[in-house]
């Protein structure tokens, strides 16, 4: 072999192991959409802390209070936490309640007073505010469910884009030190109960990013449709009519081994698109009316799951499927679909794979778990031992599963095949956001304000 070539040979391997360093970093210190990288809700090798007690500010980094309410999920970009929030002129605007009794009913809260739709960027090892943005005042155009706000959509963030959406408030982006670039007004988007449109519930997906587009999944009583925007000018790339009626899970972006798809959950139908055209690839009946769970994807399989009536379906999908592939009744499985369950999915939150379990945590707090590449259920345990309501969608890092109930406690589960309850930490303040994981850190978002807990991994 020649020298030239012997020399070039282990510093092009160096050079390939200095990239995959890189990369894993990248994705350590950022959570740039709900549910953070590719919104698979993991984060390994952050090293978030076990246990904590926000009340008594142990294992807490900081506390930023933040005005008004947003249900709205944090995102993190290097050094940077962004949130949005909804402020309005009379206190009797923030009007909220939440538990099992309240999220079945269905009940609108009407919200008739002056507001403030804003976006804030805090330094992530401090939690100071480096700046404030106001996108948009005056009455909201649409009221919202009780137990939901005027900002629900969790931004998107690439690193020189912030994209930021208030449902018919509209969209808005932003570069990272809040200069804004473009926005669109989407005009009224009345989102509801479908056999009533008098209960007004508001939109609840969240932008996700594709290459140079931001993508909205836009399920309405009326005209539905989802809508790419180009990053830099905010200019119409695709718009693709849907017959659906209200949704409000993100869509996913699944990049495999083959073409990327663009998967979307809705009532009438699972669906997959291409996300560079919104060109529709296939679609998967036989759905829940109330779909909120996002799609999740992992093992070369794409699970989709909602509830709760007239099915509470859970799908294991193979990507590269086409046509209409919904299953026969009495058929759990096809060429196109490994695995499917008729009972047993859940909502609101989105489940969790990790490993090789499917973990599904139900809104009363039930956590079944199923191995992922079967559906073979492994264990079912109620989280913590006790009656709680969950929205927040759960997250893990390092082995550890991270549940958020409505109440404000945060329960730590070992990942595994067998049930084992790590600690339970309060947080002093009800909770509906995900959280985000970086470096050490679990940065909350609760009702009033966004804490940061980590130990010494923080620091790192």
């Amino acid at each position: 072999m020649p020298r030239a070539l012997t020399m070039t040979i282990p510093r092009a391997v160096a050079a390939v192991g200095l990239l995959v360093v890189a990369a894993t970093l990248a994705e350590a210190q950022n959570w740039p959409s709900f549910r953070g990288t590719s919104g698979s809700g993991v984060a390994d090798g952050t090293n978030p802390p076990i246990a904590w007690d926000a009340e008594k500010s142990t294992n807490v980094k900081w506390k930023a209070p933040i005005p008004g309410m947003g249900f709205s999920s944090p995102v993190i970009w290097g050094d940077r936490v962004f949130v949005t929030t909804a402020v309005p002129s009379n206190p009797a605007g923030l009007t909220f309640q939440y538990g099992q009794t309240v999220a079945g009913t269905g009940q609108t809260q009407k919200d008739d007073s002056y507001n403030s739709w804003r976006v804030y960027a805090l330094d992530k090892q401090t939690g100071k505010i480096l700046w404030e943005r106001v996108t948009k005042e005056g009455i909201p155009r649409s009221q919202r469910h009780v137990n939901a706000s005027q900002a629900n959509s969790t931004p998107a963030v690439d690193g020189k884009h912030l994209v930021v959406w208030f449902g018919s408030e509209g969209i808005y982006c932003y570069d990272l030190n809040g200069k804004l670039l473009w926005n669109r007004d989407l005009g009224h988007l009345s989102s509801g109960w479908y056999y009533d449109p008098s209960y007004e519930w508001n939109t609840g997906s969240s932008p996700v990013i594709y290459k140079n587009t931001a993508i909205l999944q836009i399920d309405l009583l009326k005209n539905s449709f989802l809508l790419a925007l180009d990053l830099d000018t905010g200019k119409e790339v695709w718009r693709v009519m849907r017959d659906e009626i209200p949704s409000w899970g993100t869509p996913l972006v699944y990049e495999g081994d083959g073409k990327a798809e663009l998967v979307t959950n809705a009532p009438n139908f699972a669906r997959g698109y291409d996300p560079a055209t919104g060109k529709e690839l296939w679609r998967l009946g036989k759905q829940a009316d109330i779909n909120v769970p996002t799609p999740i994807a992992g093992r070369g399989l794409i699970y989709l799951t909602s509830a709760p009536t007239p099915f509470s379906p859970i799908y294991a999908v193979r990507p590269g499927a086409s046509g209409d592939i919904t299953l026969k009744d009495g058929v759990s499985s096809s060429a196109e679909v490994a695995w499917s369950k008729r009972r047993g999915g859940v909502y609101p939150s989105t489940p969790l794979l990790y490993g090789d379990l499917l973990y599904m945590g139900s809104n009363n707090g039930v956590l079944t778990t199923y191995k992922a590449d079967t559906g073979e259920r492994v264990y079912e345990q109620r989280i913590g031992g006790r009656a709680a309501s969950y929205t927040a969608s759960p997250v893990a890092a390092d082995g550890r599963l991270y549940y958020t109930s409505e109440d404000g406690d945060v329960f730590v589960v070992k990942a595994g095949p067998s049930y084992e309850l790590l600690s339970v930490n309060p947080m002093g303040e009800p909770m509906m956001a995900t959280p985000a994981i970086a470096q050490g850190l679990l940065i909350f978002r609760t009702l009033r304000q966004v804490v940061a807990v980590g130990g010494r991994g923080a620091d790192k």
